[in-house]
């Protein structure tokens, strides 16, 4: 079950994020609210997934898959373009978060 809660929270967090960029700077209050709503969600999903995770793994790949969807997301939404350095840099993030969970026996 703590995968799946880690799973809501990058969601959250990405959703967070996405809001956190519509809100042109919280001037915009529907968005602003999404993002206080989704980031609260997020953070406490996450709380309830170190019960079982070490914070350092769980930190990283809820960090790392955040960064690699948000950055879909600023694409897709946004119209916000990687170069050549970004896309080999979320990458490895992807490949560090493969490394933790096929390798790591504190997963």
């Amino acid at each position: 079950m703590h995968w799946l809660y880690l799973a809501i929270a990058i969601i959250f967090e990405t959703l967070g994020t996405t809001a956190l960029k519509a809100s042109d700077g919280m001037t915009r209050i529907l968005p602003a609210t999404g993002a206080v709503l989704a980031y609260a969600l997020s953070f406490w999903l996450l709380a309830l997934v170190l019960r079982i995770i070490p914070v350092g793994v769980a930190y990283a790949i809820w960090a790392g898959l955040g960064i690699c969807l948000i950055s879909f997301l600023g694409w897709i939404i946004f119209g916000q373009k990687l170069d050549m350095p970004a896309i080999i840099g979320i990458s490895l993030i992807i490949a560090g978060i493969v490394v933790i969970n096929l390798f790591s026996a504190r997963v």
